[in-house]
């Protein structure tokens, strides 16, 4: 029987490609199994099979545990540790105590049962080959035949394995159908008790910039660089491009002769429309790129908020927003800038009731006249942080004001800010959150303060608040907002899979 169990490793290893040493494993299982059912105790048993020989030792064996164990509960396979030292001094808890006993033949149960054994390594060893040969190969193109539909979801051929294409990664209102041939863009690989999971998809940004790396030999070798991308799946997507090379027109390589290269793009997405954008390392100039084909006439930039107002003539408005937002929709996310669209008279009303504000904000909070309040608003200011903290010698420098009344605003500003902080730090010590806040994972007794000086004293009020809300108390940023928010949020997810 021992070159049959050669044969049986051989012929299975070249038939599903599986390595020859998970097969002897799944025999030595297989004949361990059989072997226990000659037993009416239930015995723990081990098989080691010779690589060379197909011969095999069999053995009965027993786990060392501690005098002490609470868990010995299975004299037929375990063992104390005072008993086993009787039989080798050496031994140590958690390893085993082994006696050979007599080997089954490898007859017809035995073989079965390690058809099923081998049927059940060979799935896991496919599975495993499946995600080591994609798991390189995440984030990038893949092409595959439309092999069936699941439940609105697309089940992919790649050829060597199967995929899914969710129906939320799909392109709104593509007609696939099985036996069609498709590129997707690999998001994810992982594995599933249910085996290895390869997620496509059809709308993710990324596939517009492999797509075009893969037409475009240009953009394959480097020479064209495509620096990012934003779609309205099935509908419009803009590109930034630009060159290494002076003499490449990046935008002329990308549409190609007679635009045969951005149209293979476009077919390849259900019609979608490209907008190829040059890229430029100054913001204000890429945005103005980004809107196109609409002409920008000025661009106010707000460091701060990461925004930008936009302004363009009154005909040229709807065509900068776009049907339904898209133009700047797209423009924003491809630029990473919030933009606001407007006309010139709307960004002088805007202008004028930002200055009110401001001159306001002086008289009110620095107790100067409105004239030295205009002054303030025209030379810039905004905010009692710029009059405290600006350098003396640029206030200095504004033509009305002498050295004494500089230093009088400045100083009037600083008393003001510190007068704030301390009423905001003796507001958050008098808050009191409650004890599901306080004890929140992530959660520290300051922020918990401010939050509650804020009317948020509970987790459930935290997990009703938009990451917006929390923006606006001193201090947070966006992602900790996005985690303190969640985090409140997740006994809600935890009650809805239990129900």
């Amino acid at each position: 029987m021992t070159n049959e169990i050669l044969m049986v490793v051989d012929a299975v290893s070249r038939e599903k490609g599986v390595e020859r040493e998970v097969i002897f494993g799944a025999l030595e299982a297989a004949l361990a199994t059989a072997t226990r059912k000659r037993h009416k105790e239930d015995i723990d048993v081990r098989v080691s099979i010779h690589r060379d020989t197909g011969e095999y030792d069999t053995f009965r064996r027993w786990e060392v545990l501690d005098d002490e164990a609470e868990n010995f509960e299975f004299p037929s396979r375990q063992i104390l540790l005072s008993y086993a030292h009787q039989k080798n001094p050496d031994i140590q808890i958690g390893e085993y105590i082994e006696e050979p006993i007599e080997p089954v033949e490898f007859g017809r149960i035995a073989a079965q049962a390690a058809k099923q054994v081998i049927v059940q390594k060979v799935r896991e060893a496919e599975r495993e080959q499946v995600v080591s040969q994609f798991k390189d190969r995440k984030g990038t193109l893949v092409t595959g035949v439309v092999k069936r539909m699941e439940r609105g979801d697309v089940i992919i051929d790649l050829g060597s394995a199967e995929a899914l294409l969710p129906k939320t990664a799909m392109i709104p209102h593509e007609g696939l159908r099985p036996g069609d041939r498709i590129r997707a863009y690999l998001e994810d690989v992982h594995s599933t008790p249910r085996g290895p999971q390869l997620f496509l998809s059809r709308t993710a940004p990324q596939l517009v910039i492999e797509l075009f790396k893969l037409e475009v030999p240009e953009a394959g070798e480097g020479l064209v660089l495509i620096h990012g991308a934003a779609r309205d799946p099935g509908l419009r997507a803009k590109i930034a491009v630009s060159s290494k090379d002076p003499r490449i027109d990046p935008i002329g390589a990308c549409v190609g002769m007679r635009g045969m290269r951005v149209q293979s793009v476009s077919n390849e997405l259900a019609g979608e429309r490209v907008d190829i954008i040059h890229f430029s390392p100054d913001p204000a100039q890429f945005v103005i790129n980004s809107l196109a084909p609409a002409e920008v006439k000025s661009i106010v930039v707000d460091e701060e908020l990461h925004a930008m107002d936009v302004i363009v003539d009154e005909a040229q408005l709807s065509q900068a927003i776009g049907r339904g937002g898209q133009n700047v929709r797209l423009a924003s996310e491809l630029s990473g800038w919030e933009l606001n669209i407007m006309t010139e008279q709307a960004a002088m009303e805007k202008g004028e009731g930002e200055a009110e504000a401001a001159k306001q904000l002086f008289i009110d909070q620095l107790g100067v006249e409105e004239d030295v309040a205009e002054i303030l608003v025209r030379e810039g200011f905004t905010t009692l942080d710029e009059v405290a903290y600006v350098p003396k010698q640029e206030m200095a420098e504004i033509e009305e004001f002498d050295e004494e009344i500089v230093e009088a605003l400045r100083s009037r500003a600083r008393d003001v800010l510190l007068t704030k902080a301390i009423a905001l730090e003796e507001k958050i010590d008098m808050a009191e959150p409650a004890a599901d806040l306080l004890g929140m994972e992530g959660m520290d007794e300051h922020t918990a303060r401010l939050l509650a000086s804020h009317g948020i004293k509970t987790m459930e009020e935290l997990a009703e608040q938009a990451v917006d809300d929390l923006l606006e108390i001193e201090g947070m940023d966006e992602e900790r907002a996005k985690q303190l928010i969640m985090t409140a949020r997740a006994p809600w997810f935890s009650n809805t899979a239990e129900g």
